[in-house]
């Protein structure tokens, strides 16, 4: 599972997916059963503000900060990939609990689907950019202990119980092609996409399916001899996301 976390300093170091000079290169940390490698994209201000009757506070992010890397997904190539946000508490290491998102302009406001997860995702508009537009989020913890993270993942609409090789293959071609796409810039930092990682709503699912594979504590991996065998694959349910696995 790839996973990028977004620091709320204003001298945030940028990572190797912003080709520019103010990049920097943030250390990479491996998680249980997948790969993660965390890198900061951009610095990012934001404003908070209190609610004195309910104790939560209000995040303002300017929308241009975000849309200036989910417009690298809008393509053929990564098609099927999308930017999950949420925000991390920094001591339980959960998703902070977010009671409602949305981006606000000075002649509408756009609310924002909350998951369950408490992660979001933004539209990919020029025309918000150009609007000045902000993201505005209403959170429950106080915002010095969630720090701003996005996930990199498939989009809701490529997640079913029964797979085509053909249908899991090009989800694997667009992790492949967004990392690629990275690597142009910086790819000595690049990982590489060895297989995919599909991740279940039940955590304690373990299950052998036909194929020999086998879901383990709700984690399916599917390592590169999988994308050699050209078989198709039967799920005993829809995962709830599907991700790269990734080595450096």
């Amino acid at each position: 599972m790839y996973d990028y976390k977004f620091q709320k300093a204003e001298m945030s170091k940028l990572a190797s997916l912003v080709n520019s000079d103010k990049s920097k290169i943030m250390n990479r940390s491996l998680a249980t059963k997948a790969i993660f490698v965390s890198l900061i994209l951009f610095p990012i201000l934001f404003m908070v503000l209190y609610s004195d009757v309910t104790r939560a506070e209000t995040i303002e992010v300017e929308y241009k900060t975000f849309y200036s890397h989910v417009r690298k997904l809008n393509n053929e190539d990564t098609q099927a990939l999308q930017f999950a946000f949420g925000f991390v508490n920094i001591h339980s290491k959960a998703l902070c609990q977010i009671e409602s998102a949305r981006i606000s302009t000075d002649k509408k406001q756009i609310p924002l689907e909350v998951s369950e997860e408490n992660r979001f995702t933004v539209p990919t508009e020029r025309a918000l950019r150009l609007a000045d537009a902000l993201v505005i989020i209403d959170i429950v913890e106080q915002s010095n202990h969630c720090d701003i993270s996005v996930q990199l993942e498939t989009k809701p609409e490529y997640l079913k119980a029964n797979y085509s090789f053909e249908e899991l293959a090009f989800l694997f071609e667009q992790y492949e092609a967004f990392f690629n796409e990275m690597g142009s810039f910086m790819s000595f930092m690049m990982p590489s996409v060895n297989g995919l990682m599909l991740q279940f709503r039940d955590e304690t699912l373990s299950t052998k399916l036909s194929n020999g594979y086998e879901i383990i504590q709700g984690n399916l991996k599917l390592d590169k001899a999988f994308f050699e065998n050209g078989k198709p694959i039967r799920l005993p349910e829809a995962p709830l996301r599907v991700t790269a696995v990734t080595s450096s």
